[in-house]
């Protein structure tokens, strides 16, 4: 039985993100919400949105630049 490492290796960090930011919002803004109240909840939900938009736009430029030179390099 053979195992693709490669895959293994990308699910498992894809899933370290995903709990990562996934407890960052939930801890994050549950103490928020429980030290401040909702209105600062919402602030740093916005906040921290505010933060991921750039992540987000480099993960974007960088799958598309993948995305064109596997294209340009088919041959």
């Amino acid at each position: 039985m053979t195992r693709d490492l490669r895959k293994y290796a990308s699910q498992t960090t894809v899933r370290l993100i995903i709990g990562g930011l996934a407890l960052l919002f939930l801890v994050g803004l549950g103490l928020i919400w429980y030290f401040y109240g909702g209105q600062a909840a919402l602030l740093g939900l916005l906040c921290m949105l505010g933060g991921l938009v750039p992540i987000g736009l480099v993960i974007l430029l960088m799958v598309g630049l993948d995305k064109v030179v596997k294209r340009a390099n088919k041959d």
